[in-house]
């Protein structure tokens, strides 16, 4: 089964930007809708965004217009553009098939602070 590993999360200050990947470590994520979620010390793990297989995308309320999913097949890659950060989108994002609650990566930390 498909297993991931993510990337790219940093410090940044609000309104800046940063591109997070998952990446197949093994597998591919070529049948699957992949998801990234989020978690903050002390609270359950949240959806953040999701892109079926047919690269539907979509989004919590929360990131609408801030973040954007993309998908390449052939780079066994998830990605998430997140833009406009705001100091409440700090956190670790996870990165796993739609649904699947087993196999989670270790995480790339996000911290927005001035």
């Amino acid at each position: 089964q498909v297993q991931f590993v993510e990337s790219g999360g940093g410090s940044v200050q609000p309104g800046e930007s940063l591109r997070l990947s998952c990446a197949a470590s093994q597998g591919a994520i070529e049948p699957s809708a992949v998801a990234w979620y989020r978690q903050v010390p002390g609270k359950p793990r949240e959806i953040v965004s999701w892109i079926t297989s047919s690269n539907n995308a979509n989004y919590a309320d929360f990131v609408k217009g801030r973040f954007m999913i993309s998908r390449d097949n052939a780079e066994n890659t998830v990605y998430l553009q997140l833009y406009s950060l705001k100091p409440e989108d700090t956190g670790t994002y996870y990165c796993n098939v739609l649904g699947r609650d087993y196999y989670w990566g270790q995480g790339t930390q996000v911290t927005v602070s001035s």
